[in-house]
């Protein structure tokens, strides 16, 4: 069967597309590279180059490849830049939703897997479950939960089934070196260390130190991006095994402060390197901390869930990045439009 993969020339969606490939799925990927990377769609998987707000393109991709699920990772995804640009976050976010849900029915595609955050929650001192109310702080978080409400209601009226896979903090990079966080203004945390550990950055900062946790920072719940794509996978196969829809939560279950995950990021390493202290930032919550009970139900079993780990696979992506900037055609490397893969690696199947 094959799947059709909005984004997923970017950063979750291309470790997705590369899991979804290793569990034996034709993938389509349409992405509009306004993030995303052309080398980081690997052969088998074809790509589109389109928006996923297109109807009419949507419509005849999902028509002329016999598309039976859809995996919709396009989205806009940082919270601070909603505020400045909330038009922007709602339009991408939910407009453009409405639109590819619209396509999706009009085909009669039955399966939809929606990439969602933990941002549609407020901030908790106790572990988040999926059953807590949203109440979303950010235009980003509003953006995404307007866009699962929707869902909701198009599968009750049109019998489609639907995974929304609600996400903490993403890091990391694949084991096998195939793909990593590459965007050159990415603002994950992990990433920014690590550009600041290897020169890229004169230093970082950390916004706020006078939260109301144990050491004063803001703590998340990290979950390495590989365990996160076979998540994917998992939620789809339980909707093409005929699951009723479900809403999961993507975390560890297990929070760690800003100044410990910069702690950790030295130690991997080696290097010591600036942090400044800067005000905290509109939509940043205090303590965000996956309770991941239901998709272990499921029978997903994390594989690299050790801090350490994911700060490891993400250095050694950083390291490839840094030798392929240079490569004699690094003007090429690491831009939206590039055709050149920045590391050494290729695709291979592993079944």
């Amino acid at each position: 069967m094959t799947c059709l993969v909005t984004g997923g020339a970017g950063y979750i969606g291309g470790h997705t597309v590369l899991a979804l490939l290793d569990a034996g799925h034709q993938v389509i990927v349409l992405d509009d590279l306004s993030t995303g990377f052309r080398w980081s769609v690997p052969d088998p998987a074809r790509l589109i180059v389109g928006d996923a707000g297109d109807l009419d393109l949507v419509c005849r991709v999902v028509r002329t490849n016999k598309i039976t699920s859809i995996l919709h990772f396009a989205a806009k995804t940082v919270v601070p830049d909603s505020f400045r640009d909330p038009l922007g976050y709602y339009l991408t976010n939910a407009v453009k939703t409405q639109t590819l849900l619209a396509a999706a029915v009009s085909e009669n595609v039955r399966n939809l897997i929606f990439s969602s955050t933990a941002a549609v929650y407020e901030s908790s001192e106790s572990l988040v479950s999926e059953d807590q109310k949203a109440d979303p702080e950010s235009p980003y978080g509003r953006s995404k939960y307007m866009a699962e409400c929707m869902i909701k209601d198009v599968g009750a009226a049109y019998n489609m089934r639907y995974g929304i896979l609600r996400y903490f903090n993403v890091a990391g990079a694949d084991p096998k070196g195939r793909n990593g966080q590459s965007t050159k203004t990415a603002t994950h945390l992990i990433k920014v260390a690590l550009e600041t550990a290897l020169g890229k950055r004169p230093c970082m900062e950390i916004f706020g130190n006078d939260y109301p946790t144990p050491d004063g920072f803001a703590v998340r719940d990290y979950i390495h991006v590989a365990d996160l794509a076979n998540a994917h996978v998992l939620a789809l196969s339980r909707l093409q095994g005929g699951a009723e829809s479900f809403t999961v939560n993507c975390g560890y279950s297990r929070g760690y402060s800003v100044r410990e995950v910069v702690d950790v990021v030295k130690a991997v390493t080696e290097i010591d390197f600036e942090v400044r202290l800067a005000p905290r930032r509109a939509g940043d919550l205090a303590s965000v901390v996956a309770n991941s009970d239901r998709l272990r139900s499921f029978g997903w079993r994390p594989r690299y869930d050790e801090l350490s780990t994911i700060v490891r696979h993400a250095y050694q992506w950083e390291l490839e990045l840094a030798r392929a900037s240079r490569l004699p055609d690094s003007d090429s490397v690491n831009t939206p439009d590039a055709t050149d893969r920045p590391v050494g690696g290729s695709y291979n199947r592993t079944m």
